[in-house]
């Protein structure tokens, strides 16, 4: 599946879904995408950041990853980064470390999840339970902590 089509197809597949400070979701996706570019990222890994999110939210299921015609190490990547329910953030960092690509995907995942610009749309308990959780993701990838 080319590029294009991928983001095509994310952006459909999460049309009706919004972000927590209320934002069209695939406004996260293509932000995630462009970090992943600007980080380096080659069309594999991009391709995987506009999915990154579509198996854990219910828009695609494991099976349709399966069958679908992207690269194995799109698909990987997809699967390393979709957290499953009750899991460690321990276990979830390790299989992001673990999987070749993952990590860069991830990382600009939190970048933009960490975003003051975003955050500030949030009421200030879910701001710092959030800022919270990515710190202790960001720490447990070893990531360097985010600016400001």
């Amino acid at each position: 599946m080319p590029l294009d089509a991928v983001e095509a197809f994310a952006r459909q597949a999460h049309a009706a879904q919004k972000d927590k400070a209320g934002r069209p979701y695939a406004e996260h996706l293509a932000a995630v995408a462009e970090g992943v570019r600007k980080r380096g990222g080659g069309d594999e890994q991009i391709a995987a950041a506009w999915l990154h999110d579509a198996v854990e939210d219910g828009a695609v299921t494991e099976e349709w990853l399966a069958r679908a015609d992207l690269p194995q190490r799109t698909k990987d990547i997809v699967l390393a980064v979709t957290k499953r329910a009750g899991e460690a953030p321990e276990a979830y960092a390790a299989r992001i470390l673990a999987t070749p690509g993952a990590l860069l995907v991830k990382e600009a995942d939190l970048a933009h999840n960490s975003d003051p610009r975003r955050a500030v749309a949030l009421d200030p308990a879910t701001r710092e339970r959030l800022r919270l959780k990515y710190a202790r993701m960001r720490a447990l990838l070893g990531l360097d902590a985010p600016a400001g």
